[in-house]
């Protein structure tokens, strides 16, 4: 039967299935029965079976695909594919629960570290420099020390451990130690006592300097100062009163609060008594033994005691030719007929200090030895300064005291030290009177003329001292720094190369830490 093609239009003749040619099916050496054939292809009804479509009658073989050709591989790759889709999903699923199973594990507990008793405070980086400032060729070999008055903290120095002449700058010493053994509220007293001998009187003096031989209503360089002719008023009224009929005859002058004849140190020029700097130290005097009592700088004599006792008796109204006058001591529990006393401790240190007074800071050094239960001799002065500074908490095992003012050349201290006094006066209450007795830059005391030009920034802000010696300048004190630190400082300036403009040059050192504040640096 001739079927058309659809392609061609054409008949296909159909061939004709020849018979499988089998192989023989003897064995190798013809023997024995027949061999079962081996089969090469599938059968019609094999193929029928697996392809439907085919037609055993139809002479071509059907299309066979690439997997069923190879079934067997294509199964087993599945298979492969299937296990290792498994092993990954398995090892993805073991993953996850391990990621979960160590996120429930706690993290290891490291063992606790050790850690210092005393933790450092952090140390600030300062950088403000004064090193220009401070080796001025006018300073000569510098001394120094500055630190923060709160906490003590040393944020500038230069070879501070020398001991050194401090000159009048020392008087700040002196100061801080009366008021902190006497307290800001002491006064000195000058007394008239009555004599079991008929006419006598007896005037005592216990160190002050400030008694005015002025008139009342006058003022001497110790402004409200006691006057003695109030004392001579007053004791008149009270002799009078208790011996109405016995006239004054006798006036005896009582020093002995301190030996009299201790009364001038070896270490001091007599130019400083002959031209007006200091007098002779003795517990009665008025008027610092000034021959001019409104000048500051003014000759003092060679007799303070016979000067007051000429004085009062003036003061009495009496005729002095009828009146005898010797030195002597009062009884003891003799009956007081008049007393005058001082301004406070805080007026005089402050007088002592603005005006850079030797007498003043000469007597409250003996007045300090003697309410110390010292003799008030000079000598003592090593003994009862540094004890009363020690109260400050003040470590004083450096420090020479050999006066109250500073002029003697064998006082020595240390710009350390002094840089702790200051530290002392401007953070320490018991003596807070000091500060305020200070000068001021540019504006009150020794300080006033200076800090110009270049240190004039620091004007109203530096309290302070300033000393001279030859071959030595020195200032000391508090500085109140624009950002609100405040420095104690102590500057020496020692050596052949001190000229004369040094202040000048400790001045612009000392705006230059001003400036600085609590970023200085040391370098």
């Amino acid at each position: 039967m001739t079927e058309p093609d659809d392609d061609q239009n054409r008949p296909v003749t159909p061939r004709a299935n020849p018979a499988p040619v089998w192989p023989s099916t003897s064995d190798d050496h013809g023997r024995g029965a027949p061999l079962a054939p081996r089969r090469f292809a599938l059968t019609a009804a094999e193929l029928s079976a697996d392809y439907p479509s085919f037609d055993a009658n139809d002479g071509d073989l059907p299309r066979v695909s690439f997997f069923a050709k190879h079934r067997l591989a294509v199964r087993i790759t599945a298979l492969v594919v299937v296990f290792l889709l498994l092993v990954a999903g398995a090892a993805a699923l073991g993953y996850t629960a391990g990621q979960e199973a160590a996120a429930n594990v706690p993290a290891p507990v490291e063992p606790a570290r050790a850690v210092p008793a005393i933790v450092p405070a952090a140390v600030p980086v300062r950088t403000c420099s004064v090193s220009g400032a401070a080796t001025a060729a006018q300073l000569g070999t510098l001394h120094a020390q500055v630190t923060r008055a709160d906490n003590g903290e040393v944020l500038f120095s230069r070879l501070p451990d020398a001991v050194l002449q401090p000159g009048s700058a020392a008087a700040v010493i002196t100061a801080a130690a009366a008021v902190a053994k006497l307290g800001a509220d002491f006064q000195l007293t000058t007394t008239v006592v009555d004599s079991t001998t008929p006419g006598t009187i007896v005037l005592v003096g216990r160190g002050d300097a400030t008694l005015s031989s002025l008139p009342e209503g006058q003022q001497s360089v110790y402004a409200d100062a006691p006057s003695m002719s109030t004392l001579a008023a007053a004791t008149l009224t009270t002799y009078q009163a208790a011996h109405p009929d016995v006239p004054i005859t006798n006036v005896v002058l009582d020093a002995t609060y301190w030996d009299k004849a201790d009364r001038w140190n070896s270490g001091w020029d007599r130019d400083l008594q002959t031209g007006g700097t200091l007098s002779e130290v003795t517990a009665l005097q008025v008027d610092g033994d000034r021959a001019d009592p409104t000048a500051q700088t003014s000759a003092r004599s060679t007799d303070p005691i016979g000067r007051a006792g000429e004085v009062f008796v003036q003061a009495l109204g009496l005729n002095p030719d009828a009146i005898t006058v010797s030195e002597g001591a009062a009884e003891t529990g003799a009956p007081v007929l008049a007393e005058v006393s001082s301004q406070p401790l805080s007026t005089l240190v402050g007088q002592m200090l603005l005006q850079n007074d030797a007498t003043l800071a000469e007597m409250l050094a003996r007045v300090l030895s003697v309410e110390s239960e010292f003799s008030g001799s000079a000598a003592s002065l090593q003994q009862a300064i540094p004890q009363a500074l020690q109260g400050l908490g003040l470590a004083t095992g450096e420090l020479t005291v050999r006066d109250g003012s500073g002029l003697s050349r064998d006082n020595s201290v240390s710009a350390q030290f002094m840089a702790s006094v200051m530290a002392a006066v401007a953070s320490n209450e018991a003596v807070a009177t000091v500060l305020t007795s200070l000068s001021v830059a540019g504006e009150t005391g020794t300080l006033a003329a200076r800090f110009a030009d270049d240190s004039a920034p620091a004007v109203g802000a530096i309290s302070g001292v300033a000393g001279s010696l030859d071959g030595s300048r020195s200032l000391a004190g508090v500085i109140s720094a624009p950002d609100g630190t405040v420095l104690s400082f102590s500057l020496i300036a020692v050596g052949g190369g001190v000229a004369d403009d040094a202040d000048a040059a400790l001045d612009t050192l000392a705006a230059s830490l001003y400036g600085c504040g609590n970023n200085l640096s040391n370098f």
